[in-house]
């Protein structure tokens, strides 16, 4: 689908005030101003901020009763269970809040539901187990803010809850636990609202350890995967755990994440935001979306490197499972949609079937939205029941539209990107009908939706060069909030035929006045194909590329236009 290409405005004042106060060139100045960076001080923080500059975790309502209720749970010798999600966040949120209840000497166990057999968040059946076993203190990580039967339950059986998520509030309202710690509540004075489940755990741990926060920074490996894994900003808090957690993870003690990396031939010294995307989160999550993610967080938790590999390597089969099973659900659904859907009056897909399988219909909706440019919500049916899941586009709200559709839903919660739904299977059709009510006027009718790609700089070929290249690397971690920057140069040509490579990929030399690059995409069907000798248009991201002790500069196409053929 052609994109369209939507310039910032440059602007020189602020280049100038930023390049000078900080010593960096104009270009690195407009790009922080591209992201809303305006004021030198401002700009120091999301280059260079640190971790003492992250605010107090005691400024989150209710982190004062819960490191007290914890800290006398830990004294008395009471059963603690930390109750954790079966995703990357939710893993390693486990992970992180029961190491750091060990060091404390506390009796705890941990529990993660079976998505296929209990779903997501707290469940009753996991409450009177729970009782059962003599626990007094239930701590859930990433869910629980809208578990209110569920902590009423616990309530009655004499288990304190705590919850710690991250999850928006429904209309206000928070379970009736002994404490509640997400930084959505309204009356929640914390300043930055978008941690991650994983990013709220390590905020507790670092309260409950107060004096020796190093030993919950330790963990700050694990911030990274389950911060980046779930696709948080990276602003504000979420930049800077990031990014040290990311340097944590090139250089992490824990056997159980070595070993993952080994088996997704990821080099550690090389570890990106991108490596965590697509190669160790997909394996982390694949237990939890085929079945018990237990083999996850025992991973997490593993010092033992002989062990971890054997785990790992079990990760690793049951991901290239998940992949079939992903393949075979999106050549249905897009079978789908060209059969029976009009996706110029029907703006959010939603499409149900019997066989899909619950654990991938998020990735299925995800590749849905990335071919169409539209909100996705799949369905898989079991029944006269159904489990959805739904990822949304930039600008719209799809967590609003879900709440404006909820009379027809059994349960639901989610945010702006990304939705989770339980629903009747007769209620399907009214629920297709009521989310694209809520969503139409967010869309024009009859307009076709189109991806905008946001150009940060049109950059002349001579200002690209290995010095601007190594300067990017300020910026880093790229993700939400802080894409990747993209330059585009008008009045290249194709110098050589474009060669095919990979699966879906292809490359030529472009050449602009004496400069000349090579210029590669892997997205060859989202690219116009030019010919040798085409005169190009070019949006890109450069970076360098190391072939046997040669670096040379490589243009990574975001997408290109042929102004006039060969």
């Amino acid at each position: 689908m052609r994109m369209i290409w939507k310039n910032f405005e440059p602007d020189q004042r602020l280049q100038r005030v930023l390049s000078g106060s900080l010593g960096v060139s104009p270009v690195i100045a407009q790009l922080l101003v591209n992201r809303g960076v305006r004021t030198p001080e401002a700009a120091q923080d999301f280059l260079f901020g640190k971790l003492s500059s992250c605010h107090d975790p005691f400024l989150m309502k209710d982190m004062d009763k819960a490191v007290n209720r914890i800290r006398k749970a830990v004294e008395s010798r009471e059963k603690i269970l930390v109750y954790g999600d079966y995703d990357v966040d939710g893993v390693t949120s486990t992970a992180l809040v029961y190491d750091t209840l060990r060091k404390m000497g506390a009796d705890c166990e941990t529990f993660i539901p079976n998505r296929l057999e209990e779903g997501y968040g707290l469940n009753i059946r996991a409450v009177a187990l729970a009782r059962d076993k003599g626990v007094k203190l239930l701590i859930t990580v990433d869910c629980g803010i809208n578990s209110f039967e569920e902590v009423d339950a616990a309530n009655s059986r004499g288990i304190d809850v705590i919850v710690t998520d991250h999850h928006e509030v429904k209309d206000g309202a928070v379970p009736k636990a002994f404490a509640v710690v997400d930084p959505h509540q309204k009356d929640c004075g914390y300043p930055y609202k978008f941690l991650a489940g994983v990013g709220v755990a390590y905020k507790l741990s670092r309260a409950l350890l107060k004096g020796r926060e190093s030993e919950a920074d330790e963990h700050l490996d694990l911030v990274a995967l389950g911060t980046v894994a779930d696709v948080a900003p990276l602003s504000g808090e979420n930049r800077i755990l990031a990014r040290v957690g990311l340097e944590k993870l090139r250089f992490t003690k824990k056997p159980g994440i070595r070993a993952l990396m080994d088996v997704s031939r990821v080099e550690p010294e090389k570890m990106t935001c991108r490596h965590i995307g697509f190669a160790l989160g997909p394996r982390i999550n694949a237990m939890g979306r085929v079945g018990s993610a237990n083999i996850a967080l025992d991973l997490l938790l593993c010092d033992n490197l002989s062990l971890a590999r054997e785990m790992a390597n079990t990760l690793d089969r049951e991901n290239r499972n998940r992949q079939s099973i992903e393949k075979g659900i999106l050549a249905e659904a897009l079978e789908m949609v060209k059969e029976s859907l009009d996706t110029e009056k029907e703006k959010v897909i939603v499409l149900a079937k019997d066989s899909w399988h619950p654990g991938v219909i998020g990735i299925v909706a995800s590749r849905l939205t990335e071919e169409y440019f539209l909100p996705t919500i799949l369905i898989a049916l079991d029944g006269t029941k159904g489990k959805g899941s739904g990822r949304s586009i930039d600008g719209f709200n799809l967590f609003e539209a879900v709440l404006r559709s909820s009379e027809h839903l059994e349960d639901f919660g989610g945010h702006e990107a990304a939705c989770g739904i339980r629903i009747k299977a007769d209620k399907v059709d009214d629920f297709r009908k009521a989310v694209n009510k809520a969503a139409a006027g967010s869309f024009t009718a009859g307009e076709e939706v189109k991806p905008e790609l946001h150009i940060d700089i049109d950059l002349p070929f001579s200002r690209i060069g290995i010095k601007l290249i190594e300067e990017l690397r300020l910026l880093m971690p790229y993700g939400p909030g802080n894409s990747e920057p993209i330059f585009s140069t008008s009045g290249i040509q194709v110098k050589t035929p474009p060669r095919e490579i990979g699966k879906s990929g292809f490359k030529f030399l472009a050449t602009c006045g004496n400069m000349t690059c090579e210029a590669v995409t892997f997205k060859k069907n989202e690219v116009d194909h030019p010919n040798r000798g085409d005169i190009i248009d070019l949006a890109y991201s450069p970076s360098v590329n190391s072939w046997e002790g040669i670096d040379t500069i490589q243009l990574n196409i975001k997408d290109l236009h042929i102004s006039s053929n060969a």
